[in-house]
């Protein structure tokens, strides 16, 4: 069974993310989707768990897509799960470069245990990000073309509590 890692942090899946997890399940026998908290950002919109939660709810009809709850390095989430590979979605050109270098520093930290696979998002989904649909959403304009109706509103009810 070849099995593959796509780790992310998800805040919030979007269509994009989720034109990955198809490409992936469609090449390799299992995909686990890691849900990590990105060190860079100090905030998140959701929690770990919740973001947790939304996934499986997409996802609870595909035996070949596991979602968990990923901490510390990519590669070790990886490992732990027996994944051949990583899997990096690429929107266009800019991203990669630094899909290289992260390539690289993955391959290095993994002993070499751990490669990268990357897939273009397609055509429809190239200029979708977590952070532009949260900024789309924080001035209330309709964010449905990029994100799945149950994340719309997860994200309705988590404004209206804060």
């Amino acid at each position: 069974m070849i099995k593959v890692l796509y780790a992310g942090s998800f805040d919030p899946i979007t269509k994009g993310h989720m034109n990955i997890i198809k490409q992936a399940s469609n090449l390799f026998d299992e995909v686990i989707v890691a849900v990590m908290q990105n060190p860079a950002k100090q905030t998140s919109f959701f929690t770990l768990k919740e973001r947790l939660d939304i996934i499986q709810e997409l996802y609870k009809n595909h035996n070949n897509i596991k979602v968990v709850i990923g901490t510390g390095a990519a590669v070790d989430v990886a490992i732990m799960n027996k994944c051949i590979s990583i899997v990096r979605g690429l929107r266009g050109l800019s991203d990669y470069d630094y899909e290289v270098q992260l390539r690289q520093i993955n391959k290095e930290i993994s002993n070499n245990q751990i490669n990268t696979v990357c897939l273009f998002a397609d055509k429809e989904y190239q200029f979708i990000s977590s952070s532009m649909v949260k900024e789309v959403f924080s001035i209330n304009k309709d964010i449905s073309n990029y994100v799945e109706p149950i994340v719309q509103e997860r994200m309705k009810v988590k404004k209206m509590i804060k």
